[in-house]
């Protein structure tokens, strides 16, 4: 994990090389949950029998499920000290590679993209892949952008 003094300690982080953060693992009872809050319970996500005879061989995860989960999977890859409040701004070139199978494990690792004064503070881009555990091709890549204010 990467510490920063302050949110101004980022302006002169960019191209730092964050490393990757802790695995996560996805389990069926979270995609479940994410299923049912999203109104989208298509088999592929939450019937693991049909899922296992499916394209996948098991049910899998949501893209934006796994997008979703990039403040947990992130919060592992840098602290901000003097931060008063954090809010996202966006994403940029969201990118879902391959599929996130149900009972993997993901992390992120990231490099600070970009920092830059904005009225709120610092508007901090993290370029982030989602990498699935044993597998070569990330699960996703994403400019996470957020306002840190402090």
């Amino acid at each position: 994990m990467r510490a920063f003094a302050s949110p101004a300690a980022l302006l002169d982080a960019a191209g730092a090389d964050l490393g990757a953060g802790e695995w996560l693992p996805v389990e069926q009872d979270r995609v479940d949950a994410f299923a049912a809050a999203t109104d989208d319970e298509q088999w592929i996500h939450v019937d693991p029998e049909r899922a296992a005879a499916g394209p996948f061989g098991a049910p899998i995860a949501h893209g934006y499920l796994t997008l979703s989960l990039l403040p947990a999977l992130t919060s592992s890859l840098l602290v901000v000290e003097g931060v008063t409040m954090a809010v996202n701004y966006g994403l940029d070139r969201v990118r879902f590679l391959q599929p996130v199978r149900v009972g993997s494990r993901v992390r992120a690792t990231g490099t600070v993209a970009d920092a830059r004064r904005v009225d709120l503070g610092v508007r901090l881009t993290l370029h982030v892949a989602v990498e699935i555990d044993g597998a070569e091709k990330p699960a996703l890549v994403a400019d996470a952008i957020s306002v840190l204010a402090g």
